[in-house]
């Protein structure tokens, strides 16, 4: 794991840049997905997350979640396309798991991935210098004080 400005960078993940979300490459093909940890820092204290329901098709760069804040109520894009086959029912309850841990117990849905070789290629891959620069320049421009 890369640490870029005082934010987690995973190096398993894949980042889709506009929606500053990732995904997880699961060793049964499914595809976990979430939001960085710069991501939670923008939208500040999370209140409540809707992900969109298991069975549920979900297009790259669309919503698959909405999450409401004390500033803010969006959608959060998916990383890939796909069928949700498990949402995480414990952000339901706790909401600020995204906020606290989100690479781990934040996570927002598992997906069987229906074009998945072609979507990577749209996302930056973890654990490399593209990753680390782009990483950098989010900051910069979201953080601007």
């Amino acid at each position: 794991m890369v640490n870029v400005e005082g934010f987690e960078l995973p190096d398993d993940l894949y980042y889709w840049q506009r929606g500053l979300t990732w995904a997880k490459l699961e060793p049964d093909g499914n595809v976990r997905v979430g939001l960085t940890d710069l991501g939670q820092k923008i939208a500040g204290k999370i209140l409540t997350v809707r992900t969109r329901a298991k069975g549920a098709k979900i297009v790259q760069g669309k919503a698959i979640a909405t999450i409401e804040t004390a500033k803010w109520v969006g959608p959060l894009e998916s990383p890939i396309s796909g069928t949700i086959v498990e949402v995480n029912m414990e952000l339901r309850s706790n909401p600020s798991l995204l906020n606290e841990d989100p690479y781990g117990k934040g996570w927002i849905a598992l997906l069987a991935p229906s074009n998945l070789e072609e979507e990577l290629k749209k996302l930056i891959k973890g654990g490399t210098q593209e990753a680390v620069e782009w990483y950098k320049s989010e900051v910069k421009n979201r953080l601007k004080s």
